[in-house]
């Protein structure tokens, strides 16, 4: 990176400006900019983000005390509260969900060959959703209970490099399996979940994708067992059965077989039940790839204790999908730089750095690089000593 060029500016270098500009074709974002412009709602959003801004007040007042040296972090726009409060509610959110794609399909090449708990090759994702508690009176399209607004956020998450492939934000009221219909389906993948996400019409697709999937069993599944094949019980296997649902209604909608797995968890004494539509893996990498499922709960964690994504600028749909969106994005490039530049530092310990040197003329590499620089007190000095102590 060019030592003359502001961090911010250098961390913009990584974001394809060719494809952004196409996301803002695509949806006319720029036909009215009046001087303030997607990319520049954009990379306020993004400085909000990495600075952890609390309101559109507190980013113009950061913004404009930068003075000449915002213009050099790429800024072009008059930063106003009014005009960023104006393109959050009108600009078209699916700019910055498109850019975000982009980014995320850049981050999955990068992480395409790290390891996976489960040594599979094949790609695997863990889905789940997490609730943002949202005030009803200022968020009333937010319906969630009769006193409660909240917005949910249904992630399908590339378990290797932790990278979201598809987000879905909805109101807080749409259950989680309903997300099945929209749902990219990968042939070949794996899709671990959890047992809310048990419906076997919905489950059914996965099979006719030539995909997999590995979910937990309710306890009322009622099976006729076709087979069974032989488990070491000291591994923690219990048992690994073919079945059939017997089911009136469950066997119509999944008349293929499933296979599942018991397995007992020595560490919790729990006993947990597996359902796959996969015959060929060895039945001890089944409970292995359900292990895997808890880093999208980590995921949810991270953006919730490092972005903004609890609180927001804006209260319409679009305002809100908008912010989610960029923080999306902002986690994203945060890990294509961490990969890009090969730095050893967590994701946690790139933002904290990140949001205290954003300003500063570095190369982006040194800020974040775990080398020690030289304390300049340890140094000897060149002035020659006055008196003899």
């Amino acid at each position: 990176m060019h030592s003359g060029q502001m961090i911010f500016a250098q961390l913009m270098e990584f974001l394809p400006r060719h494809e952004f500009n196409a996301c803002v074709r695509r949806y006319g974002g720029d036909r009215r900019p009046r001087g303030f412009s997607c990319r520049d709602q954009f990379l306020c959003l993004a400085f909000a983000q990495l600075t952890s801004r609390e309101s559109l007040r507190d980013i113009e007042t950061c913004l404009r005390s930068l003075g000449p040296k915002r213009y050099h972090a790429g800024f072009r726009g008059k930063i106003a509260r009014s005009t960023l409060a104006d393109a959050n509610r009108v600009r078209d959110w699916r700019i910055f969900a498109d850019f975000a794609q982009v980014l995320i399909r850049r981050a999955r090449q990068l992480s395409a060959q790290e390891p996976l708990a489960a040594a599979l090759e094949q790609t695997v994702y863990a889905l789940d959703s997490t609730t943002i508690d949202l005030c009803l009176s200022l968020f009333p399209w937010a319906k969630f209970r009769r006193r409660k607004g909240a917005v949910k956020l249904h992630t399908l998450l590339d378990l290797r490099g932790s990278i979201p492939s598809f987000v879905h934000i909805s109101q807080g009221k749409m259950h989680d399996v309903t997300v099945l219909d929209q749902l990219p389906i990968e042939p070949g993948a794996f899709y671990v979940m959890d047992r809310g996400y048990v419906d076997f019409a919905r489950l059914r697709r996965f099979t006719q994708h030539s995909a997999f999937f590995v979910t937990r069993a309710k306890r009322n599944l009622d099976f006729t067992r076709r087979a069974r094949r032989k488990v070491d019980k000291a591994t923690g296997l219990r048992s690994d059965q073919t079945i059939t649902l017997a089911g009136v209604k469950s066997s119509q909608l999944h008349p293929e077989p499933l296979r599942r797995v018991a397995y007992h968890d020595a560490d919790n004494d729990r006993r947990f039940v597996f359902l796959t539509n996969n015959f060929t893996l060895p039945a001890l990498t089944i409970p292995a790839l359900s292990r895997c499922r808890w880093q999208v709960e980590l995921f949810f964690k991270w953006i919730k204790q490092h972005l903004r994504i609890k609180a927001f600028f804006g209260t319409n749909p679009n305002a809100v999908k908008t912010q989610v969106w960029i923080a999306i994005s902002v986690y994203v490039l945060v890990a294509i730089l961490k990969r890009e530049l090969k730095v050893e530092r967590s994701l946690s310990e790139m933002l904290q750095i990140l949001s205290l040197t954003l300003f500063e003329k570095t190369p982006v590499f040194q800020a974040l690089t775990l080398e020690n620089v030289p304390n300049l007190e340890t140094l000897e000095p060149n002035q020659l000593m006055l008196f003899d102590l």
